[in-house]
């Protein structure tokens, strides 16, 4: 065994959920906050978040993912409530912030495209970084960016199929299209000093703009600093020390379980594999990591957003990078394909899909771990 394979990669989860009750309606989620530790109220008033801990391996962080969500589960149980895996409600009018100096900030920058964030549920994934490495991680997840193909959960929104990742589409073509370095995906970097300076100008940015908006900077610099004035998909995060994707949409846990092994597994490879920038197609090997142009990654990932897993140039280009296709089953292709969903339809979905994720954690699947 090498060194560096005998040193654990550190991981973790943040996945949200919609809280809804024996109807279908989104709900508050109330005392489930006190089912487990872990348990978060998000910034709007139907979202709930889910975090593990640091996990030193797949097996760690599958086990303190389920189990917290057997303890929410349980509790939700005996309150007539359900958590649904579905990345936007699939048909709902405004969704109530909680309030927040935060959130009004957020709100005032971006201006009436933020109700677009309101509808929105994801997972972020947290690699720990590597020592002298934190470059090449960075670029290589931004190179994986696609993969959020892998667990797309909802195409539709406010009843209408607006794109198989409907959430990607809403927050970086929709919310912060007026502020597109905030929200979309940023260019490879050479190094962190680089990586430094963007977040810096990101940084005053936001500030600016919000001090335009009528904001006071005490209020501005009080809720927020560079590493969290941003939502750019992937960032190096110093105050986690870690690489953190927080592209995919939230999806059964199984899913999202497989997704982080995977991701852990390719920073455990670049550890010891030359990582380079080369040309149009990219692999992953156990020699190497070529990461395509910029440009090309784009095209994937707009693809990924647009049509999914039904993109076959996604679906090859994932598979040269190493993920195994086959063993996802993307919730927005099972929903996708109808025309218009009313208010009742949505209602219907998203308990059919509190279900599916209750029976994944009683399930409780085998999946590969490290």
């Amino acid at each position: 065994m090498s060194a560096h394979e005998s040193t654990p990669i550190r991981r973790s989860i943040e996945v949200e959920y919609w809280v809804v009750d024996d109807r279908g309606r989104l709900v508050e989620p109330g005392d489930l906050v006190e089912a487990s530790p872990g348990a978060e109220r998000e910034f709007v008033e139907p979202l709930l978040e889910i975090k593990t801990t640091p996990c030193e391996s797949t097996a760690e962080l599958r086990e303190e993912l389920y189990e917290r969500l057997e303890a929410v589960l349980e509790r939700a149980d005996e309150r007539g409530l359900g958590l649904v895996p579905l990345a936007t409600p699939i048909n709902h009018g405004e969704i109530a912030d909680r309030p927040s100096d935060r959130t009004r900030v957020q709100e005032r920058v971006i201006g009436e495209d933020f109700e677009y964030v309101r509808h929105c549920a994801g997972t972020h994934i947290h690699v720990e970084q590597q020592p002298g490495r934190a470059v090449d991680q960075l670029n290589t997840f931004i190179a994986l960016d696609p993969a959020l193909a892998l667990v797309n959960s909802a195409p539709y929104f406010r009843g209408r199929n607006l794109a198989t990742g409907a959430r990607s589409k809403l927050y970086r073509w929709m919310a912060y299209d007026d502020v597109p370095h905030q929200g979309r995906l940023w260019p490879y970097v050479d190094d962190t000093e680089e990586w430094t300076r963007r977040l810096e100008r990101r940084y005053e940015d936001f500030v600016t703009a919000a001090v335009d908006a009528g904001i006071d900077r005490s209020t501005i610099r009080a809720q927020f600093d560079p590493e969290s004035a941003v939502w750019t998909p992937v960032q190096i995060r110093e105050s986690f020390e870690t690489v953190e994707w927080r592209s995919p949409d939230t999806a059964l846990p199984s899913q999202v379980v497989r997704l982080a092994d995977r991701l852990a597994t390719v920073v455990d490879r670049l550890r010891g594999a030359e990582v380079r920038i080369e040309g149009d197609a990219g692999r992953v090997t156990d020699e190497e990591i070529v990461l395509p142009t910029f440009d090309a990654v784009i095209e994937h990932v707009n693809a990924a957003i647009r049509d999914g897993l039904d993109a076959d140039a996604v679906r090859s280009y994932l598979e040269r990078m190493g993920f195994e296709v086959a063993t996802y089953e993307p919730i927005a292709h099972d929903i996708g394909g109808r025309g218009p969903v009313d208010r009742e339809a949505a209602r219907r979905l998203r308990l059919e899909y509190a279900e599916r994720l209750a029976n994944d954690v009683r399930r409780a699947g085998r999946i590969p771990s490290d």
